[in-house]
């Protein structure tokens, strides 16, 4: 089948990518000539496991391609998917612009029958503000509206996996008017989508706002079992539990589960903080107050300054003269999203009460070094105490402590005779609970983790 992509970003590659995997003709749309010109000569602008071989394996097979060019992009696909950012508004919702914008060039180019597919993550209503946008540009050339149907398709992707969760997806779920055009949508849905349920039918059909409100429920309740743990974490700590054992004990419950059971320093990256926000605008545009999604976002910040909390009780609030080796920049490991990563939270907070920090990151440090330069903008000395090492081990040399932000596998079997050698002192402040605290103890290291008991 013939696809177009409008929006070659995170979303916008993977889906392209693994759809052209399957043998379809897929046409990618960006606006912006450098990351068109970035993709055309080999390289991948975010960095995504699997993702570069498989653009670059479909890219030599003729299925691939990758344009500025809209007519040309409208031309191409029988189906339309408008992949492109929906970052937060001032007032927390969904910012739709370049979503409209998107299907406002549909509208103007569009000659043929089309399947428009919402693939940004977008708040209820959007489809109904997507046709519009569509219909009034072919009114004013004359064309009837019959022409498309607009239909939901949320993605489920989790950076770091995003190309295994396309290509064996838990769920598909797309949502359809009940039209007659709205049927032939569906049905082209259908076809698109055969390879991903030849197994067992994985995709849910149902109503486009249901469609919509599936994806902002997901998230909020994956969010949700986050705060609540990291609620429990801090807990522990107080009355001296070990939470990890909590973990064990409520995950082996079948209808809890274990996932998203784990504490830490909080959720960041481009949708968990965004869809928690959008979906409690969406609730208060029809007077309804999501209570428990405020106190899930509430939680979350307070949450990226515990291990600043705890590094001020062990040293101090004046932590001038005092070296840390940070481990980990991005939100979580197999990814270079710094998005919303609670580690720009705590780079900030101790430099701002004196501290050095060396950091290393296996694949964000070149975002995270665009990222800091925003946070610092309005205090760019602070930044000349922030230094990044290519090596985890060098970002050690006389540290007073090690921090660890991120849980890459990297960082879970270290040479611990080293990292005593290199450290001033053998005190870990681990956020992400990679390490056992009586194995620590019996290596002669202090350590401090989340809800962690000795």
């Amino acid at each position: 089948m013939k696809v177009t992509i409008v929006g070659s970003g995170y979303v916008g590659l993977v889906t392209g990518a693994c759809l052209a995997e399957q043998g379809n003709n897929v046409f990618c749309l960006d606006l912006d000539p450098k990351k068109i010109e970035i993709l055309n000569s080999g390289g991948v602008p975010i960095y995504e496991p699997g993702l570069k071989e498989m653009i670059e394996r479909n890219r030599a097979a003729g299925r691939l391609q990758f344009s500025t060019d809209v007519a040309a992009s409208v031309a191409h696909g029988d189906i339309q998917f408008i992949a492109v950012g929906t970052p937060p508004d001032e007032d927390g919702s969904a910012d739709l612009q370049y979503v409209v914008a998107a299907a406002r060039n549909i509208g103007r180019n569009m000659t043929t029958p089309k399947v428009i597919v919402d693939k940004s993550t977008v708040p209820v209503g959007t489809a109904d503000k997507v046709s519009a946008a569509i219909t009034e540009e072919l009114e004013k050339r004359s064309l009837s509206a019959d022409l498309c149907s607009v239909v939901s398709n949320p993605e489920f992707l989790k950076e770091g996996a995003a190309v295994e969760d396309f290509m064996r997806p838990d769920r598909i779920v797309i949502g359809t008017e009940n039209t007659p055009a709205g049927l032939r949508a569906k049905e082209q849905m259908r076809k698109l989508y055969a390879p991903f349920n030849r197994h067992h039918e994985r995709t849910y059909y149902m109503d486009v706002k249901s469609a919509e409100l599936t994806k902002y429920a997901a998230n909020a309740m994956l969010a949700t079992r986050i705060s609540f743990m990291n609620e429990l974490a801090n807990l522990a700590d107080l009355v001296g539990a070990d939470i990890e054992a909590v973990r064990q004990g409520i995950g082996s419950d079948s209808r809890i589960g274990f996932g998203f059971l784990y504490p830490g320093t909080g959720y960041g990256g481009s949708c968990f903080p965004k869809d928690v926000s959008a979906l409690s605008k969406t609730a208060k545009e029809h007077g309804r107050e999501l209570k428990i999604l405020g106190a899930v976002d509430a939680v979350n910040e307070i949450q990226k300054y515990v291990l600043v909390e705890k590094i001020e009780k062990r040293f101090g609030k004046d932590l001038s003269n005092m070296k840390f080796a940070l481990w980990g920049l991005a939100f979580k490991p197999n990814t270079d999203d710094m998005r919303e990563a609670p580690s720009r939270v705590i780079i900030a907070e101790l430099v701002k009460r004196g501290a050095t920090i060396v950091a290393h990151d296996p694949v964000a440090m070149p975002e995270a070094k665009h990222a800091l330069e925003q946070d610092f903008q309005s205090n760019p000395q602070g930044l000349k105490n922030v230094s990044m090492v290519d090596n985890p081990m060098n970002a050690l040399d006389g540290a007073d402590a090690l921090i660890i932000v991120t849980e890459w596998k990297a960082f879970r079997s270290p040479d611990f005779d080293v990292v005593l050698q290199k450290l001033t002192r053998p005190i870990v402040f681990d956020g992400r609970n990679l390490y056992e605290p009586h194995a620590m103890q019996e290596l002669g290291i202090e350590y401090h983790g989340i809800g962690r008991h000795n």
